[in-house]
């Protein structure tokens, strides 16, 4: 696997304090959360958690992408939505691990041109990129 070089257009930028259990905000102030662990991991479940952003954030890219694809296609996306599903658990090597299951609804095609579109914008999403080899990620259509 090689390094890619990109032409970067923007960066951003969040600061934790104290990790899981305490508080995330971005640099211009548009992101401000408490974090905790959720019940299911010991914690209080209080507040948002850091699978919960990277579902937010994987879910709005993989949207993202698939419109770009779906403008290339000149196909109507409109009315869909993409739900992304991170797990998190031990991996056996003494620390944890992710997997991600993205679901998408793209009500206004057939079945193999959603499934076609899916996949292109599984190729074009940054998130998808950047796990890609990394962690297991599932690809669906609703």
């Amino acid at each position: 696997m090689s390094i890619q070089n990109i032409d970067v257009k923007y960066t951003a930028v969040a600061t934790a304090e104290n990790g899981r259990d305490g508080r995330v905000a971005s640099d211009d102030g548009k992101l401000d959360v408490v974090v905790n662990p959720p019940k299911e991991m010991g914690g209080s479940g209080a507040g948002t958690n850091p699978e919960q952003l990277f579902a937010a954030g994987y879910s709005a890219c993989f949207q993202g992408a698939l419109g770009v694809v779906a403008r290339r296609e000149k196909a109507d996306i409109s009315g869909s939505t993409v739900t992304a599903k991170v797990g998190i658990g031990p991996n056996g090597d003494g620390g944890f691990g992710l997997e991600v299951e993205l679901v998408a609804s793209i009500p206004n095609v057939d079945a193999a041109t959603a499934q076609s579109l899916v996949e292109q914008a599984h190729q074009v999403c940054p998130y998808s990129n950047a796990t890609r080899g990394n962690i297991k990620v599932d690809v669906k259509v609703a």
